[in-house]
């Protein structure tokens, strides 16, 4: 099947994302701004999900995804309410997929599910004020089709009543990692990229993140070009668990491009302190090695075995599990042991993850007020 990456070579070749261009209206933001990104772990009001399966991208896994999506759904819609945007031609079936439960379903055209790439990254002031960041979206350096998916941010903005601010650079949410005290962790590969941003220096990407989500340090990680169609997103590599506290991905299979990679962005990690000159606390989370659900994962290079692409709520962490129990019982138990007073739900999501994502990917959140 056409995954996230084996579909970037169809996108291409049909010119698709090519020539459309920015909206008007873009700017950078200034230097010690009002804003700030709170952790994932804070309060939320509600978080969202994009029902966007397509034939022409998941084929004869659309169904399937369609189902992994329902499940996270009715997971998040047990402990908070729910935002899910569907197209006007789906909503029974996104209804039958997701239920009624503490859901809200919002008709809107979609190319694909990726909400945390798509949908507004949403700040605060100590005012209580929201704003919704939009990072213009381009398909991850149009790889994949999204003239739909790139105004989706606009749409959250209006939904969630915020203050709409559209950044210079073209990023992803995925492609950011913040503990709500001034630390981010963002990779290499994903920002400092002429896909997304050319002409822009290191040292100009950072300042313009740093003033968009309120961070005084940014700790870069390296990553990898070229391997995923996102060039390494963050959210598959590093998260914080609480301020000083990390969980990095360690790929123990020697065969995966991925050993050396988490090997160099743990040592970084370990070496690396907060923007309060914390020394970081790192645990691993490694992906399984024993044989997964082969439905999904035969023979498919981007199928994402991902422990850390796990998503935190309001009393919860919806997280992954595929089929090991040894592995799935270790990431469970650590992450009982990070989010203290969490439920941990873990889920089958193996569809999702042949696309060469996780339950991280395809959620987003609004920060309660």
């Amino acid at each position: 099947m056409p995954t996230r990456r084996t579909f970037l070579q169809l996108s291409m070749a049909a010119g698709v994302g090519a020539g459309l261009g920015l909206p008007l209206g873009l700017a950078r933001a200034a230097a010690g701004g009002r804003w700030f990104m709170p952790d994932e772990g804070e309060p939320q009001h509600c978080a969202y999900l994009a029902f966007g399966a397509q034939d022409a991208i998941w084929e004869d896994f659309t169904a399937d995804v369609q189902a992994a999506l329902g499940r996270i759904a009715r997971a998040i819609a047990a402990y908070q309410p729910v935002t899910v945007f569907c197209r006007a031609s789906e909503r029974e079936i996104a209804e039958h997929a997701c239920g009624a439960h503490n859901i809200t379903y919002v008709e809107t055209a979609l190319d694909d599910i990726w909400m945390r790439d798509i949908g507004a990254n949403l700040v605060l002031d100590d005012d209580g004020a929201l704003g919704a960041v939009d990072f213009n979206f381009n398909g991850w350096g149009n790889k994949q089709r999204h003239r739909q998916d790139a105004r989706l941010a606009a749409t959250v903005a209006r939904l969630a009543g915020a203050q709409y601010q559209r950044s210079e650079l073209v990023g992803e949410g995925g492609g950011i990692e913040v503990d709500g005290h001034g630390t981010g962790i963002m990779t290499e590969s994903c920002w400092v990229n002429d896909n997304r941003n050319p002409g822009w220096s290191k040292a100009e990407i950072e300042a313009e993140l740093k003033a968009r989500l309120g961070l005084r340090k940014i700790i870069w990680l390296p990553g990898i070009k070229g391997r995923d169609i996102t060039d390494a997103h963050v959210d598959f590599y590093a998260r914080f668990a609480g301020p000083g506290v990390v969980v990095a991905n360690l790929d123990n299979d020697p065969r995966s491009y991925d050993h050396a990679v988490t090997r160099r962005h743990l040592e970084i990690l370990q070496n690396a302190t907060d923007a309060d000159g914390r020394k970081l606390q790192v645990h691993t989370l490694s992906p399984p090695l024993k044989p997964r659900r082969s439905r999904f994962s035969q023979g498919n290079d981007d199928f994402a075995a991902g422990y850390i692409n796990y998503f935190v709520i309001n009393g919860a962490v919806i997280a992954p599990q595929f089929g090991d129990a040894e592995a799935d019982e270790k990431a469970r138990a650590l992450l009982v042991k990070l989010y203290p007073g969490r439920e941990v739900v873990q889920l089958d999501i193996d569809a999702i993850a042949a696309g060469g994502g996780g339950i991280h990917c395809v959620t987003h959140q609004r920060p309660a007020v």
